[in-house]
């Protein structure tokens, strides 16, 4: 009876965070952190969307392998306990069982080393040409980024583009002050606390962006959870990556390699744009960046006051 007034109690309060969760849903957004979030960050890429199936896939395994070896732990302890048992067999092998044990195992692993490394094979062997190439430098404790359009692009003939990207707030400001600097420049649930920065990483929707990583002090980690972004950034060496961003918005990642006392200060902003506010941008951050940033901010406003007010037309 205690043990299903406890499930009882368990499956209340989990049907509590979801309805919490609900009634949260118009203010959270895809590409963070969320409260109560279990599970990996929304799938925003084509990488990302085949990480979670892979993840999905193993938790097949994983999941039917655990209540197997939990069942014959029990069953063990019970059919082989002293009083029951009190002369223990003195089998030494049973050729079908080490035959079984040896088998499964091997056919487990195939069934996930395959899709394992059409994964990783995906992850560094993009469908096409990047159009954009985005060197990313960690350094203690800021990222810098620098530009490199395609030849074919029509930036290529633009002034090039590079700049820092600082967060807003430092670990050892009060609370209070924190939630000031990222509301500052908008709402928190689109600047977050300890993730907002200065100057965002811009790049345009539905393109394949090069990431090449490197440090200029210790090493770090450039990591977007929501485009399946990891790439170790070592100092003196180039490291390449991949992504494409499969909708427009703000998403966050974090330096996720320890590199100093401000290591969990550390974010990465990426602001997903049409490809013609990025054409826009990219004009404009040759030789401003800081006015860039402040007319695209604006324009996308317009654009989603727009949208919002058609919508509202047509009902």
């Amino acid at each position: 009876m205690q043990v299903r007034r406890s499930t009882i109690a368990t499956a209340a309060l989990l049907s509590s965070a979801g309805a919490a969760m609900a009634q949260d849903g118009a203010a959270v957004l895809p590409g963070q952190p969320h409260d109560w979030q279990i599970t990996l960050q929304e799938a925003l890429s084509p990488i990302e969307e085949q990480i979670h199936w892979f993840s999905n896939y193993t938790l097949a395994f994983i999941i039917p392998i655990t209540i197997l070896v939990a069942a014959l732990l029990v069953w063990c302890v019970y059919k082989f306990r002293a009083e029951k048992n009190p002369t223990p067999s003195r089998t030494s092998h049973n050729t079908t069982i080490e035959v079984i044990w040896t088998l499964a195992p091997v056919i487990v692993l195939l069934f996930l080393a395959i899709p394992s490394f059409q994964l990783l094979t995906a992850q560094y062997n993009p469908p096409s040409e990047p159009e954009l190439t985005v060197k990313a430098t960690g350094y203690q404790w800021y990222w810098g980024y620098e530009y490199q359009p395609s030849n074919t692009s029509p930036q290529a003939q633009a002034e090039p583009v590079s700049f820092s990207s600082y967060p807003l707030a430092q670990l050892t400001d009060s609370l209070a002050d924190q939630n000031a600097a990222a509301a500052a420049k908008g709402d928190l649930s689109e600047y977050p606390r300890l993730l907002a920065v200065d100057n965002e990483l811009v790049v345009p929707v539905d393109t394949v962006i090069r990431v090449l990583s490197t440090s200029g002090d210790v090493i770090h980690s450039f990591a977007l959870p929501s485009m399946g972004v990891k790439v170790d950034a070592v100092p003196g060496r180039l490291n390449e990556y991949w992504f494409e961003a499969t909708r427009e918005g703000m998403f966050y990642g974090q330096c996720s390699e320890l590199c100093g006392t401000n290591h969990a200060n550390m974010p990465i902003a990426l602001r997903v744009v049409s490809k013609e506010q990025f054409a826009t941008w990219y004009t404009a951050a040759g030789s401003d960046v800081e006015g860039a940033n402040q007319a695209l901010t604006a324009a996308i406003a317009a654009a989603i006051a727009a949208k919002t007010g058609a919508k509202v037309a047509s009902r």
